[in-house]
C-alpha cells in the first residue's frame, strides 16, 4: 500500500532541512500508540532511528536505517526502511523530500509504502496510517512558518 502527502511550508527547503531532527521526530508523534524514543541517529544514510509503541497490553519496537539521502540545488531527500517492525507489519519505506519552491517556501512530501502479513490487513492499516501521517500537516505547518 502507498500513502502520499504533500505540506507547502513557509521555509526555505534548507531551513525546513535543518529542521529534520529529533525534537521534531517527536512532536510528530501521534497521540496513540505512546512513543518513546530509544534511538535517533539523524537523517543520513547509516543512520538508525529506533521507537519503542505502547499499545497499553503491549510493546512493540520498530527500528528504522536511513538508506539514502541526498541533496541538491532543488530539493534534500532521505529514506528510512524498516528493520525491525511491529508484528502488524512486513515492509516500510518512508521517502521524506523537502522540495524547493522558491527562497522562502518549500513542500515536505511523504511517500509512505508499506505490506503487512495479508493484503487485507494492508487495507485495514491504511486510514490509521494515513491519519497519523495527515496529523503532521498542521505540525510541519507550526514548526516551519517563517521566523
Amino acid at each position: 500500500m502507498k500513502i502520499n502527502l504533500s505540506t507547502k511550508v513557509n521555509q526555505s527547503y534548507l531551513q525546513v532541512k535543518e529542521g529534520f531532527n529529533k525534537d521534531l521526530f517527536q512532536a510528530l508523534n501521534p497521540p496513540f500508540p505512546p512513543v518513546k524514543l530509544l534511538r535517533f541517529d539523524g537523517s543520513s544514510k547509516g543512520d538508525l532511528v529506533s521507537l519503542e509503541l505502547d499499545f497499553l497490553l503491549f510493546k512493540q519496537v520498530w527500528t528504522s536505517e536511513i538508506i539514502a539521502d541526498k541533496t541538491d540545488d532543488k530539493a534534500f531527500f532521505f529514506i528510512d526502511e524498516g528493520t525491525r517492525l511491529p508484528f502488524f507489519l512486513k515492509s516500510w519505506r518512508h521517502k521524506h523530500s523537502i522540495i524547493k519552491l522558491d527562497d522562502h517556501h518549500s513542500i515536505i512530501r511523504d511517500e509512505i509504502s508499506y505490506k503487512s502479513h495479508h493484503f487485507i490487513l494492508d487495507i485495514l492499516l491504511y486510514p490509521a496510517l494515513y491519519l497519523q501521517f495527515a496529523m503532521r500537516k498542521p505540525i510541519y505547518k507550526r514548526v516551519f512558518s517563517r521566523k
